[in-house]
């Protein structure tokens, strides 16, 4: 299917949200995605799953999740130097703002001419994993797959939260959930107090999805994600 792309600027609280929408080029009605990059913001590989993605027939907005703190366009390197940025940016972003982040690419996607009335979702990786299950809990949101999203969500993101759980017992979901990730994958850090911590992680997410009455699909292959 061809595609087209453009950026967008999406006002949030002050600060532009510079955002990724490619959709296909035919007229027609589609689901729309919020796709969150991992912490390397929109680099070459989360440009091409949002190009992917939109060739299936989605219309999908890919926000710079750390518009508050870097400049608008920009992607963060592949190495320990850009790690380190992307996971202090993570830290410091509190989870007032990544929530309102959503709030603003859904009702962007909500008001698109090309998306279907009542299809929105949400998918990520890694951390924009974690972003997709905290998207899951909004209202609207029929359907969101996290990968390899595995940090614990009290870890909530940005902030250490107690609300998780409360806003699930609140939620009525009537969407599901596939939490997707690998085994063998050197981020599950397997063998370690860091893995004892994601798989506690992955449990609690699962809890949490249980009391939120969402449709829930786990799985974990033998993979090197």
């Amino acid at each position: 299917m061809i595609i087209n792309s453009e950026y967008v600027d999406l006002p949030v609280e002050g600060s532009p949200m510079r955002t990724l929408v490619a959709a296909p080029k035919e007229a027609g009605r589609y689901p729309g995605i919020v796709f969150y990059s991992d912490i390397f913001q929109l680099t070459g590989p989360m440009l091409r799953s949002c190009a992917r993605l939109a060739g299936y027939g989605f219309v999908v907005a890919a926000p710079e999740i750390y518009h508050r703190r870097e400049a608008p366009g920009i992607a963060i390197p592949f190495d320990d130097a850009g790690r380190t940025r992307g996971m202090e940016d993570a830290t410091q972003t509190p989870v007032a703002h990544f929530d309102a982040d959503c709030r603003a690419a859904l009702a962007y996607l909500a008001a698109h001419p090309l998306v279907a009335p009542g299809q929105l979702g949400a998918a990520g990786f890694c951390l924009g994993g974690h972003l997709s299950f905290r998207a899951a809990l909004q209202p609207g949101v029929r359907a969101a797959v996290c990968c390899y999203g595995d940090r614990h969500p009290q870890w909530s993101a940005g902030q250490r939260s107690r609300r998780w759980l409360a806003a699930a017992g609140r939620a009525d979901q009537r969407g599901g959930v596939a939490d997707l990730g690998g085994t063998r994958s050197a981020y599950s850090g397997r063998g370690t107090g860091n893995h004892r911590k994601r798989a506690a992680g992955r449990r609690l997410r699962h809890v949490i999805l249980l009391k939120s009455r969402t449709r829930t699909g786990c799985l974990r292959w033998n993979w090197n994600a």
